[in-house]
């Protein structure tokens, strides 16, 4: 397991290949896409994922987002927040250095049990360049080994916004989207895990992906280019159900949610432009 502070440095390529292949899953033509020209902002997820070894993963599949993830005898992970500033753009086809490690990492004790709060941080400096072009933190909730017991949730009212569109997140995006960042947390890809181990109804939707589909929103429809995102996961996002996606300006920023297919609110994204 990587120690408190520990950094691992690995040489990345945001190679055309790969970029036209996260197209590809958005359903976006892979030959808009050529070497040279800006990755998107939300596309650096391919730049971020772990090289842990299969025989060093967690119980629950996850291999950390460039760094190994502790384990500390709590099988359940969730993402809770995550910061990402956009200081310059990446080319296509760059060489970059990333720099990942464990920022902090705090235990408590809650009614439900033990339960570590982890904060992994990246940086992303392209090659000769001293400062980053991205920088993230991404916050983790580990939680025990206790089944969901979700009770009857009523339908809530309809989501009203300045702008509104939808998504489905079926297996095949989960898959692609998992595959893209090497991530085998079993929640996303693994159905029988999901429902009979970790106790939801279906797969869950990658906290990643309902980011990248707010930043897809922002891109397309907003036409909207960030400077940095605040992404706080409020609750669950699961496959195969409707994904409303909704955005209002907020003076000079954006405010987006994601709400599930009951108008629960289960991502929200500020936006500074």
């Amino acid at each position: 397991m990587t120690e408190l502070g520990d950094a691992i440095t690995r040489e990345e390529c945001c190679n055309v290949a790969t970029v036209r292949r996260v197209a590809a899953m958005l359903d976006l033509d892979p030959d808009d896409f050529r070497e040279g020209a800006p990755l998107p902002r939300g596309w650096h997820f391919i730049l971020l994922g772990a090289d842990t070894r299969r025989s060093a993963l967690r119980v629950d599949g996850f291999p950390g987002l460039g760094v190994p993830m502790p384990d500390l005898g709590l099988p359940r992970l969730m993402l809770g927040a995550r910061t990402v500033a956009f200081h310059s753009d990446i080319p296509i086809g760059a060489s970059l250095k990333r720099t990942s490690s464990v920022r902090s990492l705090r235990q408590k004790e809650t009614t439900s049990g033990s339960m570590a709060i982890v904060t992994i941080g990246h940086e992303l400096n392209l090659d000769g360049h001293a400062n980053p072009a991205v920088s993230e933190t991404q916050t983790y909730l580990l939680l025990p080994a206790s089944k969901l017991s979700p009770g009857k949730v009523d339908r809530l009212p309809p989501v009203s916004a300045e702008r509104i569109t939808t998504a489905v997140a079926d297996e095949t995006l989960l898959f692609q989207y998992s595959a893209l960042g090497f991530n085998s947390h079993k929640i996303h890809i693994d159905r029988a895990h999901a429902r009979d181990v970790e106790g939801f109804p279906d797969l869950v939707v990658n906290g990643g992906l309902a980011t990248l589909l707010l930043t897809e929103f922002l891109r397309k429809d907003l036409l909207v280019v960030p400077s940095a995102i605040r992404v706080r996961h409020l609750a669950p996002l699961y496959c195969g159900r409707t994904v409303t996606l909704a955005a209002d300006r907020d003076g000079s920023a954006w405010h987006l949610k994601a709400f599930d297919d009951l108008n629960t609110h289960a991502v929200d994204m500020e936006v500074d432009i």
